[in-house]
């Protein structure tokens, strides 16, 4: 059904015949979202999907749906802010350039936003408060890429190129603080899971330099911060459970943090507030577990996506590069 219009002398006024259909439709509009959400977008069923959902993260519960990506899309990138979402690159079926994004605070389908310097997919993202950074990823069938590209969060247009990783690699977890970004792990093709952690200042473009190591050779984590602590969660090396973090302001290796409440592969999905992070599906799960990154310790159930999902991205209005 038309709601009333925003604009003229009687914007917004219902009458009571509106009223009563939007209610008995299931029409009414909804408000804004608040509070510390977080997103869960594309991903595969095994088939590709479009769907985006949404959890509270300070709460516990059920995924619920947000919106749809323009198309259905694995191995995104995710950036945010506290207003907006991003979900870069991705395979949907080959690998593409588009970056797309949604309004966090307002339910709906996703818009475009503009492109990235290469089509890939299985590539880190990270942000700020500013930027967000898409750094490595699969261009192609055993070819991997070390460039790091940069948007302006709250600007629509194309991608700039940053800088490089030290290595050139996919399936990378990233993550942040507001002044660096952490990209740590992956698959370098065709030579298997790496521990390289790099960083980069993401006020600076330049290339990224050794942060330290993970405990060891994995690829297809997830990641989550505060504005303190960075965590790698699952992956494949073989198949683990293990989160393990690093302190972001300085450099050196992962320790270990905990368990997840199962060992999950390929690609969970991770994000978080500056208390919680949560990690959500995997492999053929829909489990979202949580952690207090503060604490170290292991996971809790938080509750369910709407289906098993694996190499979603997800983000949140709250994480630990926005503090």
């Amino acid at each position: 059904m038309a709601f009333p219009s925003p604009s003229g002398p009687n914007s917004y006024i219902w009458n009571l015949k509106q009223v009563y259909n939007a209610r008995l439709g299931n029409n009414w509009p909804a408000g804004p979202l608040t509070g510390d959400i977080g997103l869960f977008a594309g991903g595969a069923t095994p088939t590709l999907v479009n769907t985006i959902q949404y959890i509270n993260i300070s709460t516990t519960g059920n995924a619920v749906d947000f919106g749809d990506l323009s198309v259905a899309t694995s191995g995104l990138s995710p950036m945010s802010n506290s207003t907006r979402g991003l979900f870069a690159c991705g395979m949907s079926p080959t690998e593409t350039n588009v970056i797309e994004f949604i309004t966090i605070a307002s339910t709906g389908n996703a818009s475009d936003f503009g492109d990235a310097t290469q089509s890939k997919q299985v590539a880190a993202g990270a942000s700020n408060s500013v930027r967000g950074l898409v750094a490595g990823g699969r261009v192609t069938e055993n070819f991997d890429t070390n460039v790091i590209d940069f948007v302006t969060i709250n600007t629509l247009g194309n991608a700039t190129d940053f800088g490089d990783l030290t290595v050139n690699r996919q399936n990378i977890p990233g993550t942040q603080s507001p002044t660096r970004a952490i990209f740590a792990s992956g698959y370098g093709s065709p030579g298997g899971g790496t521990n390289v952690i790099d960083y980069v200042t993401i006020a600076s473009a330049g290339n990224a330099a050794d942060f330290g190591d993970t405990l060891n050779q994995i690829y297809n984590a997830s990641a989550a911060s505060s504005n303190v602590r960075g965590l790698v969660a699952g992956g494949l090396s073989p198949e683990t459970n293990v989160i393990q973090f690093i302190t972001i302001a300085t450099t050196g290796n992962a320790t270990d943090f905990g368990d997840l409440t199962v060992a999950r592969d390929p690609n969970q999905m991770g994000t978080s507030n500056n208390i919680r992070a949560v990690f959500g599906g995997g492999a053929t799960t829909n489990i979202i577990d949580f952690v207090t990154i503060a604490t170290i310790g292991n996971a809790t159930d938080f509750g369910d996506l709407l289906t098993n999902l694996n190499q979603g991205a997800a983000v949140s209005n709250s994480h630990g590069g926005l503090s």
